[in-house]
């Protein structure tokens, strides 16, 4: 689960929109949620994967707003290396079924123009997201990889909708506070928002009613790997266990004061067990949820390697298998 940090941001950089910054996800060479290629340099092959790399952002996410990435600077990095890389917009908060067929649409967009199928990675909700796409048309997807994603839940869900009575006027601050974030975010796409959707599919029995309808890839033991494979369909994830990882950025203050609701390992927001999917590429990198995406602005730890190299690595990866 992406969290309002982020969005708080893009509060601020609207002055700058003001004075002449604006959203170019619309520009021929920006990708937006009609799936545009990014350019790139196509004379490397290290990320060259025979079908696209579609990115799927998490709660109160986008694809590119005020020149902010989302995937901060992975797109063109793996692009250098040969990829095709699309990135996606969803609502920025809402059910996973509900942004699972947004998600869709796109998908089927990109598939037809690219050999017919997408290697799919989708970061928190995303991931859930993801899973949902493969669940309706797993013909789609080369394969399906997750990042920071509560496939079993995310406490910090839990713990917002246990102290918010429904209803009530925490219940209506939120709902109103959360989907004007969200309709900030998506003032482009006019995609529906609702905070009180995206809680409710990101809680424990939420993300159970979810494993029920699309189990594939989701662990069956408490803190095991799941299936490698749905069909003939890899399955991949990772994810980190640290919250304060860079002085400099201020989004680690939200995830460590998050984290406290939790009782074991995490990223900030979502548990190490509960990001389990598929192969298990590694569940204890020095890396918080924000990091995860190479946010904020790039401002990750000093002392593991760049999350940008984990995404390439994983690229090289799919391009290796023959995806």
């Amino acid at each position: 689960m992406t969290l309002p940090t982020r969005s708080l941001l893009l509060l601020a950089l609207a002055t700058a929109a003001c004075n002449g910054a604006s959203d170019d996800s619309t520009t021929p060479d920006s990708p937006n949620a009609n799936g545009q290629q990014l350019t790139g340099n196509k004379n490397k092959s290290y990320t060259k994967t025979v079908y696209p790399i579609v990115l799927a952002h998490g709660l109160f996410g986008f694809d590119k707003v005020f020149g902010l990435e989302y995937f901060y600077d992975v797109p063109p990095d793996l692009e250098s290396g040969g990829a095709k890389v699309y990135l996606t917009q969803v609502s920025a908060e809402n059910s996973t079924e509900i942004r699972g067929e947004q998600l869709l649409k796109q998908v089927e967009r990109i598939a037809a123009m690219s050999g017919g199928k997408v290697n799919l990675i989708g970061h928190s909700q995303g991931g859930m997201d993801a899973r949902y796409v493969m669940g309706v048309r797993p013909d789609l997807i080369a394969s399906l990889t997750t990042v920071g994603s509560p496939h079993k839940g995310a406490d910090f869900a839990d713990f917002v909708l246990a102290n918010t009575t429904p209803g009530g006027f925490t219940a209506t601050l939120l709902a109103t506070f959360g989907n004007a974030i969200g309709e900030l975010i998506d003032l482009t796409t006019g995609e529906p928002q609702d905070i009180n959707a995206a809680l409710g599919t990101l809680s424990a029995p939420g993300a159970a009613a979810l494993i029920k309808k699309y189990p594939a890839g989701v662990p069956t033991t408490a803190c095991g790997e799941g299936a490698p494979t749905n069909g003939a369909i890899p399955l991949y994830s990772w994810t980190g266990t640290s919250k304060l990882t860079n002085p400099l950025d201020l989004g680690d203050v939200f995830l460590g004061l998050a984290s406290l609701v939790y009782t074991g390992d995490n990223d900030g927001l979502v548990g190490q067990c509960s990001a389990h999917f598929g192969k298990v590429l590694r569940d204890s990198y020095d890396m918080n949820h924000l990091d995860e995406v190479n946010g904020l602005i790039g401002l990750t730890s000093f002392f593991e390697t760049d999350p940008i190299a984990v995404y390439r690595a994983h690229a090289n990866r799919l391009a290796t298998a023959g995806l």
